[in-house]
């Protein structure tokens, strides 16, 4: 069929279905845990928080993966200080730092008009530019996550429940916070070259918050977010590649919209559910009443 092959003749659409597969499921395995959490915010603002740490290497000439991680520690730092030398919320912890990195970011784009084009590649992505460097930093990346989450999956388990009943077990609750915080930032450093720094949340968010309205176990989600990031990959990429608009708004709406699907089809899953559940209750009831006939 002309209209999925005529696209993978070209090396860089192949690139791109690959570099995005990958950072759908780094995003979805540890998107999960911001879903489940309730944590969407932090990863927005880490999301757009590494924009003046990219800027700045671009204008410096430095690799802008390094930018994105120096200005992710700020804010990992940043919030883990606010909310435990001050009485502040980790949410206005978040927004304050949010704010203050975006407008640093900003600010420091505005000195310089000479790298339009490599700001507008950050914010948006570029998939179809993904090359053999950032396929090895994409897979490296979720090696390290999928490692991490399974180290941490206790303490993100109790986490996710009661934060200070995971404190008297001995789970180190602070330690495990911590960790997400880092987490997430790795999947948003690997992944905004694929869908930019605006869309990247898509990714973290949109696939493992359709899962969580059809699966219930926390692997079920990550399984299943993974098959639905991928897919929303897939449908982008040739959304872009045949309609011509751009590739990284093309999967941030295929992987909303999936949410929106995951909302129509959970009804329907939760009356089958309740139908045979009403027809094992009563099937043992039909056969005792049936014995008398038959004797």
């Amino acid at each position: 069929m002309p209209f999925l092959t005529d696209p993978l003749e070209a090396s860089f659409f192949a690139r791109a279905l690959i570099g995005g597969s990958l950072a759908a499921v780094l995003c979805a395995c540890v998107g999960t845990w911001v879903v489940l959490r309730g944590m969407a915010f932090l990863g927005e603002a880490l999301a757009h928080g590494i924009l003046p740490g990219v800027a700045l290497s671009v204008l410096l000439g430095f690799p802008p993966v390094a930018g994105a991680a120096a200005s992710a520690a700020v804010m990992a730092v940043g919030v883990r200080t606010l909310t435990k030398r001050t009485r502040l919320s980790n949410d206005t912890a978040i927004g304050i730092l949010f704010v203050g990195m975006l407008a640093l970011g900003i600010a420091i784009v505005s000195r310089s008009g000479s790298f339009a084009v490599d700001v507008t590649a950050m914010l948006f992505g570029d998939v179809l530019a993904i090359g053999p460097a950032e396929l090895w930093l994409i897979g490296a990346s979720l090696v390290l996550a999928v490692a991490g989450l399974a180290f941490f999956h206790r303490g993100f388990t109790a986490l996710a429940f009661d934060e200070r009943k995971a404190f008297t077990l001995g789970l180190r609750p602070e330690r495990a916070s911590l960790a997400l915080i880092a987490l997430v930032a790795l999947a948003v450093i690997a992944s905004y070259q694929a869908i930019g720094t605006l869309l990247v949340t898509a990714l973290l968010l949109a696939p493992p918050a359709a899962a969580s309205l059809t699966r219930k176990s926390v692997v079920g989600i990550m399984a299943l977010g993974s098959a639905i990031g991928v897919a929303a990959v897939v449908v982008g990429l040739y959304a872009s590649w045949h309609l011509a608009i751009a590739a990284g708004p093309a999967i941030a709406l295929t992987a909303v919209l999936s949410v929106a699907v995951a909302a129509l089809v959970r009804p329907a899953r939760l009356r089958g559910a309740r139908a045979r559940t009403s027809s094992a209750s009563t099937a043992p009831a039909e056969s005792v009443t049936s014995c008398p006939a038959h004797a």
